[in-house]
């Protein structure tokens, strides 16, 4: 059985070899909002969607990596279920981070891929070997990515940035078979 989702060759060719994935928070993994309760406690929505995408890379060897100008508790709890351990919190400038990580991992800006929403996601998401943003993303960061998801922040648009690297990676039919049997 062939995969429904198909994308162009010219897209999954740029997304080659990637082993690490940098994800931003507020705007992509959530829906940008910041809610908070009475007692000024912060609420997060994460879709299951975007979960499973996380779950999916790292089954085929592809790294999550979490960078976010915020923390709060929700988050973590969230980041912590789904097994994502290379994380920065309330990181303001995310491009040394993110070199923290390439050199934790031994890898180089070639071999990673992000996705990002606004101003602060720039850095990484230049740098980056494949360069995603969110549909609802800022204009300037969608002027300067590889790819522009369907989805907003928070409603899948981080899945479908995991699919493009699932397919990229030649594993994508192989994981939907695994699903259906």
């Amino acid at each position: 059985m062939s995969p429904a989702l198909t994308l162009p060759p010219e897209l999954l060719l740029k997304a080659q070899g990637v082993q690490v994935a940098f994800f931003d928070v507020d705007g992509v993994l959530t829906d940008g909002g910041i809610y908070f309760t009475e007692a000024g406690e912060t609420l997060k929505r994460f879709h299951t969607l975007d979960g499973q995408g996380l779950k999916l890379l790292q089954k085929i060897g592809i790294t999550p990596a979490v960078i976010t100008g915020r923390d709060s508790k929700p988050l973590r709890h969230r980041l912590a279920a789904l097994g994502v351990t290379h994380v920065y919190y309330g990181t303001e400038d995310k491009r040394p981070a993110a070199e923290q990580i390439l050199a934790a991992l031994g890898l180089d800006w070639s071999q990673a891929a992000a996705i990002g929403d606004d101003w602060p996601d720039l850095p990484v998401l230049a740098r980056c070997g494949f360069a995603c943003a969110p549909a609802n993303a800022h204009a300037e960061v969608l002027a300067r990515v590889h790819h522009v998801t369907q989805r907003p922040g928070g409603a899948g648009a981080a899945r479908e940035f995991c699919d493009v690297l699932l397919q990229a990676s030649g594993r994508y039919a192989e994981l939907l078979q695994e699903a259906l049997t």
